[in-house]
């Protein structure tokens, strides 16, 4: 065993959380918490996996639920695609792996959902296998025990990485090691002022002898935020008001939200009223515009939303709405459909 690992394990034992999928982890505790904690602090994802795994405990049970009662427990975590890969790993491995995760790396990769990180988190924590993950707090702590600059999202870097976290691996106690790595990186070599004068690796990181630390890891922004409208119409009648669900390979596959005008610019309330898509939507039927809502915006990885709420009142007579995927729903059932993050915030303003 190395100094370093040495070290890491050291301070494992002594600094880690008390979590739920740590202790005697199944692989299934392990896929769920992985996949929940992808872009998601421990903080706000600890109850999503409670939750998850009270309701589904184990992934047999998970591959009977229906997709929308996934995407409803999953409201309000984002990245929507998670949760659908993750209900079909879950009936993929009830098929074809007569509901047991295979002790393979490449059979897991094989999982839909499942990448070289969260396979080699599985392999090594649930089955003790020799696979080192590399995920944002691992690129941080090797950077700067390194002093590397070559960038972590470039296929170069994503290698070099990936061979050095390898050949740092303690293969005795993988799957601890690994924890170790990550949790070093997410209580204490943290993105912002690291406390690197009481740190147990000082001696042994470079970037701290160099003065590099604020400048590891080196990342390229490549990332292109595009801006789009969105102009809801919250239209009440007396029995309800209309959801609309969403489809096709936008954001937010499968959930529900309002007819919606999309626009490149935003849009004042006599051009929502006087568009072919508003036209299409009431047709020739009464409406009053009883509120509008101050701009909404919502920010995604790749793309700002900058939303407006219209709210319309159809008279009883004019409720009968032909268009697809639009279907008027009791407002008391609302709370009962998966929605995205910016419905849920209208909703409860």
């Amino acid at each position: 065993m190395t100094q370093i690992q040495a070290i890491l394990l050291h301070w494992f034992t002594e600094n880690k959380r008390d979590l739920p999928w740590r202790d005697s982890p199944t692989p299934y505790q392990v896929w769920i918490s992985e996949i929940i904690l992808q872009q998601t602090r421990v903080s706000q994802g600890y109850d999503y996996y409670m939750r998850f795994t009270e309701k589904w405990p184990t992934i047999a049970d998970l591959a009977q639920a229906t997709e929308e009662e996934v995407l409803k427990m999953w409201q309000g975590l984002g990245y929507y695609s998670r949760a659908r890969n993750l209900h079909r790993c879950a009936k993929q491995v009830a098929e074809q792996h007569d509901g047991h995760f295979p002790a393979d790396f490449d059979a897991l990769k094989r999982l839909q959902g499942i990448g070289n990180y969260t396979a080699a988190a599985i392999a090594s924590i649930a089955f003790n296998l020799p696979y080192a993950v590399v995920d944002g707090n691992v690129y941080r702590v090797l950077s700067r025990l390194f002093d590397i600059d070559t960038p972590i999202n470039i296929n170069e870097g994503q290698q070099v990485f990936a061979q050095l976290a390898d050949t740092m691996l303690n293969r005795e106690q993988p799957g601890t090691h690994n924890q170790a790595m990550m949790e070093f990186g997410a209580l204490h070599c943290v993105p912002k002022n690291p406390d690197c004068q009481n740190c147990v690796l000082q001696a042994q990181c470079l970037a701290a002898a160099h003065g590099t630390v604020a400048e590891r890891p080196v990342k390229i922004d490549k990332v292109k935020v595009t801006v789009r409208h969105f102009n809801y119409l919250v239209i009440r009648t007396e029995d309800g008001l209309y959801l609309h669900k969403r489809s096709g390979n936008d954001i937010w596959k499968n959930l529900y939200d309002f007819p919606m005008i999309e626009s490149k610019e935003p849009l004042t309330i006599e051009q929502v009223v006087s568009s072919d898509e508003f036209k299409q939507i009431i047709g020739e039927q009464d409406f009053t515009i009883a509120k509008v809502s101050p701009p909404y915006t919502h920010k995604l990885t790749h793309r700002t939303i900058i939303a407006q709420f219209i709210e319309i009142k159809l008279s009883e007579e004019a409720c009968n709405i032909q268009t697809k995927n639009i279907f008027l729903a009791r407002e008391k059932d609302v709370a009962n459909y998966p929605i995205p993050r910016l419905i849920d915030l209208y909703l409860n303003n």
